[in-house]
């Protein structure tokens, strides 16, 4: 298994992204070189369906970028804004579904607590001749995270849709560097992509937690393609950070 990971740093030169390969209980950590404008606090990448080796990687002010990575370089082929950004928004989500021969992202702002609920958008995405992300008709979703449920919650930290179309999220709270953190994976509803393009969200009236996660900031989730596993990743700040997979994603 193979995956890359996006690193939160914000200063220029440091580190932006790294692949992690695990190979017969072998882990085996790779940091990438980052050729073109630095982006600052990416929280963010998804591999784009139908190709090989690109990737978008999304920063927390909305700023979205076309990566080509080959061998330990990611180049940015073109970068763009992700469209109605609306006042406020941190995000920590992106994720992208291909269906009926169409492409769709979705993203959110991961809220704050009780009187913010995360805002989880949806649009259709294609690609202009020289790589950038261009976006089309912007849905948006309210939602509140069924755990945990406190004061520093972020109600989105990432997400990721099954192959079947289920959005499966992470929410997660995090009273600071030392924590204490806490965290779940829940399923929240469907996204479909019609052959037209047209992308429909429907959430759940009450969403399933899949797991929780006592002790830990889990700001990754990702479900493998042809798999029920998901790729589970924290961010536990001056506790360290963990990489592990679970069965969250069914079909």
């Amino acid at each position: 298994m193979r995956v890359l990971v996006v690193h939160d740093n914000k200063r220029s030169g440091q580190q932006r992204l790294s692949r992690i390969t695990v190979d017969e209980g072998s882990d085996i950590i790779t940091l990438l070189a980052w050729d073109g404008p630095e982006p600052a606090d990416l929280e963010g990448i998804e591999a784009i369906p139908g190709t090989s080796g690109e990737f978008l990687a999304l920063a927390s002010r909305g700023l979205v970028y076309h990566l080509k990575v080959a061998g330990s370089t990611a180049s940015v082929v073109d970068y763009a804004p992700l469209p109605a950004i609306g006042e406020g928004d941190d995000f920590e989500s992106f994720a992208l579904v291909a269906q009926n021969g169409r492409l769709a992202a979705l993203w959110a702002d991961r809220g704050d607590g009780p009187d913010r609920p995360a805002t989880l958008y949806a649009a259709p995405l294609r690609f202009a001749a020289w790589g950038q992300p261009l976006f089309g008709a912007v849905t948006r979703r309210a939602y509140r995270a069924a755990y945990p449920m406190d004061a520093a919650t972020r109600h989105i930290s990432d997400i990721s849709v099954s192959g079947s179309g289920r959005i499966v999220v992470g929410s997660a709270s995090d009273a600071g560097d030392e924590g204490p953190f806490d965290s779940a994976v829940s399923d929240v509803g469907q996204v479909t992509v019609s052959a037209a393009g047209q992308v429909r969200v429907t959430m759940a009236v009450s969403p399933t937690v899949l797991g929780t996660f006592p002790g830990y900031k889990i700001e990754g989730v990702e479900c493998l393609p042809g798999s029920a596993e998901a790729v589970l990743g924290t961010d536990d700040e001056n506790l360290g950070g963990y990489v592990r997979t679970m069965p969250l994603c069914g079909t």
